[in-house]
């Protein structure tokens, strides 16, 4: 298994350890991906730990090892996700009786919601391997053709981040989904040929966080197309037993409700907080996790109830208490917290306004009354408009 990022220390084999040893607990092999590399965490193969790690949905390296063990293997094992998951179990059970590999899927949603975990299962419930890798990793139409035509008849390939596939790659991509076949070019100029390659029938399972950047030629060659919404407190919940029951943590129903409020709608974010709490308990207490350790826990993480970090609240309080409330525009902001614009609107943004805290708008991003509750303050009331004074109309 991959030790974590290059120069990986102790929390590297700690990750590895503590995979392996769920691994052999739930008796289930680890997916492993392209070039031999173990299938990441819920999301983008390629993103890097995010800015104050716990609660964001990227995962690093370290945390792709531990998530990638308490995965589900099964469609009934996949928790959440209702709709989504009857329709995946239509086309495949469909395909099955045909006897043919199922139509392309696409899958969309945040990240951390188990778009990665979706693709291993739907391999999975076909009885057939998968091939992983991620848009930005085909850059020329060469790295996609050797992919696709070691592919095995019915077996699936996982592209992550399909929208950052390179236009070369993409445009060859539509031909081997359609066609089941790639174009060779050998030679260069007016001399060159194309020679046409057979690839085996295979799924393509694609997976994207911003599918307004798929190109319509794409996006149309997919038979069906999922989106996967954020999850319940109380999907959240099942999610975290099923975890602890995984990791060996005595977790009590009240420390679950917990947990699973300040995980932001996120299965990835639930589980990393859950390895958090353990820690805490493990350390500063008996083991037992109920809700006043977990509470105790995150208030040591900077996790509040709603799921805010560092970055979130000093954005609210930027807003609130420099700004009034606002408008102010996104660079403004940044240099109000000392980060850059990018990070703002990538990073901190979308939970917030998904969250009803902060709103965008012409002038600029504005605090709701939710957002002065939350910490602490009380709302502007409307301003008093006085009325004009049209002087003498006699």
């Amino acid at each position: 298994m991959t030790a974590g990022r290059a120069g990986g220390g102790s929390e590297g084999e700690l990750a590895a350890r503590e995979a392996a040893e769920l691994a052999a607990r739930s008796a289930l092999p680890g997916a492993v991906g392209r070039a031999g590399r173990p299938a990441g965490g819920l999301g983008g193969v390629d993103s890097g730990p995010a800015a104050d790690g716990l609660a964001r949905p990227d995962a690093g390296d370290e945390e792709r090892v531990v998530e990638a063990a308490l995965r589900p293997r099964r469609l009934d094992e996949f928790v959440g996700q209702e709709r989504v998951r009857e329709q995946v179990s239509l086309v495949l059970e469909s395909a099955r009786r045909r006897g043919r590999p199922p139509d392309h899927v696409l899958l969309s949603g945040a990240p951390g919601l188990g778009k990665t975990s979706l693709a291993m299962i739907i391999a999975a419930e076909l009885g057939t391997g998968i091939r992983i890798t991620s848009g930005p990793a085909l850059e020329r139409a060469g790295d996609l053709a050797a992919l696709v035509s070691s592919l095995s008849a019915g077996e699936v390939l996982f592209i992550d981040e399909i929208h950052r596939i390179a236009r070369p790659a993409e445009e060859l991509l539509y031909v081997a989904m359609e066609d089941f076949r790639v174009d060779v070019i050998v030679g260069k100029g007016p001399g060159s040929t194309a020679i046409p390659l057979e690839v085996e029938p295979f799924t393509l399972v694609g997976a994207t966080t911003r599918s307004g950047l798929l190109t319509g030629p794409l996006r149309d060659r997919f038979g069906f197309t999922a989106h996967m919404e954020p999850y319940t407190p109380a999907e959240l919940e099942r999610v975290l037993t099923r975890s602890a029951g995984l990791l060996g943590v005595d977790l009590r129903p009240d420390a679950a409700t917990e947990v699973a409020g300040r995980s932001r709608g996120t299965p990835r974010i639930a589980n990393r907080l859950l390895r958090r709490v353990r820690d805490y308990a493990e350390v500063r207490g008996d083991g037992v996790v109920d809700r006043a350790v977990a509470q105790a826990a995150l208030k040591v993480y900077d996790v509040d109830e709603l799921g805010l970090d560092r970055l979130d609240r000093e954005v609210l309080d930027a807003l609130v208490r420099r700004f009034g409330g606002g408008p102010v525009g996104l660079s403004t902001l940044a240099v109000a917290v000392s980060e850059e614009p990018e990070t703002v609107e990538e990073v901190a943004e979308p939970f917030l306004v998904r969250s009803g805290l902060v709103v965008r708008t012409p002038r600029g991003r504005m605090a709701t009354p939710a957002a002065w509750r939350h910490l602490g303050l009380k709302p502007p009331g409307p301003v008093d408009v006085l009325p004009l004074d049209l002087g003498d109309a006699g």
